[in-house]
């Protein structure tokens, strides 16, 4: 169905299809956004079109398109909010406001054409057609010298194929406090709208890189100090190859020089070419006997309880911190209180600590 007669219009080189300006004379006569001025945008039956590769995709679901906006590393062509009554509050009232800012046109569609478009995806009544996101050579990647910050902490990836998989693995390393993620860039699923949604957005925010030689960026980042720590299931026979590189609880792991953490593909694990490369391999050892088939984790299982075990580590992680409050007066009712909301409020946590400092 085409678009409906509009103020004016405008094409995107992604994608070469007329794109209504929006209406920005409506958005200041009623003063905020949503509410009678998002009844004034067109409505479109937006029928499928198809896709070439390296054109236009469409990023769907409130967080990712909200974190695209700000992160603004995309070109977006449109922003689709679902028509409804209602006028739109928080976060969706963020973006249209952010929209209409960077002249973006915004369109009403119906439920069931964002279902139909998303192909039945969880996209909450929010997508945009955008430019693709890369990840960039790891040669861009910014490489602090190990003397500078022991706890440097990078996460590599080789060969994660399920996007939803990928999208959990880059949520946690992101809450975790992760600097950077590598991939490979052969056998691995690209940065997809559906990765970016199983991220919460994460992945439009972060720092991806990727690499064609893994193993000869594990040796080079070894050769300047860097320790790289791969990953295994539990210690057997099966690991014929590491019977050389020490296997070490990820409970017992020392965290004092910046280290690479490598997790291998969801179904072999890590190839010999990069298992050879590293020079210790993590493991969490299950609480019980296992049968057959179910002796490993899921690898953003795996990597979210890596990761926190390492991360928590770092000084001035709240895990840390609720630890030394608890210990300074374990018979303090307030000072588990404390603890509890400074670990669900990290922000809060310098002004608190100070506060308890100085006697307030």
């Amino acid at each position: 169905m085409a678009l409906p007669p509009a103020v004016g219009t405008a094409t995107w080189p992604c994608c070469s299809l007329p794109l209504t300006r929006p209406f920005s004379q409506a958005t200041r006569r009623w003063g905020r956004p949503g509410g009678e001025e998002l009844g004034r945008l067109p409505l479109d039956d937006l029928a499928s079109m198809p896709r070439s590769a390296g054109g236009p995709e469409l990023l769907f679901g409130l967080s990712p398109c909200l974190l695209a906006l700000r992160a603004a590393r995309r070109r977006v062509a449109r922003l689709l909010l679902q028509a409804c009554r209602s006028g739109l509050q928080g976060q969706r009232a963020e973006l249209l406001r952010a929209a209409e800012e960077r002249a973006i046109p915004v369109l009403r569609p119906r439920r069931r054409e964002l279902d139909v478009l998303c192909r039945h995806q969880v996209h909450q009544g929010v997508c945009m057609e955008v430019s693709p996101l890369r990840p960039r050579p790891w040669a861009e990647a910014e490489v602090a010298r190990p003397g500078d910050d022991p706890q440097q902490l990078w996460l590599v990836l080789e060969g994660l194929q399920d996007p939803r998989n990928l999208g959990a693995v880059l949520r946690s390393a992101h809450f975790l406090g992760v600097d950077k993620v590598i991939t490979s860039r052969r056998n691995s699923c690209p940065l997809t709208p559906v990765v970016s949604k199983a991220s919460a957005g994460a992945m439009e925010v972060m720092d991806v890189f990727s690499t064609d030689d893994l193993a000869g960026f594990l040796q080079a980042r070894a050769r300047q100090g860097w320790l790289v720590a791969g990953t295994v299931g539990c210690p057997g026979p099966e690991i014929a190859l590491s019977s050389k590189i020490p296997v070490t609880r990820c409970l017992d792991f020392l965290w004092d020089r910046p280290t690479l953490l490598v997790l291998g593909n969801e179904g072999s694990g890590l190839s010999r070419a990069v298992q050879a490369s590293c020079q210790l391999l993590l493991t969490i050892l299950p609480g019980r006997q296992l049968p057959p088939g179910l002796e490993s984790l899921n690898v953003s299982v795996a990597a979210g309880i890596l990761l926190h075990s390492i991360c928590s580590q770092r000084k001035g992680f709240p895990v840390e911190r609720r630890r030394e409050q608890l210990l300074h007066d374990p018979q303090d009712p307030s000072a588990s209180s404390e603890a509890a909301r400074v670990a669900q409020h990290p922000g809060l946590s310098s002004g608190s600590e100070k506060k308890r400092q100085d006697g307030g």
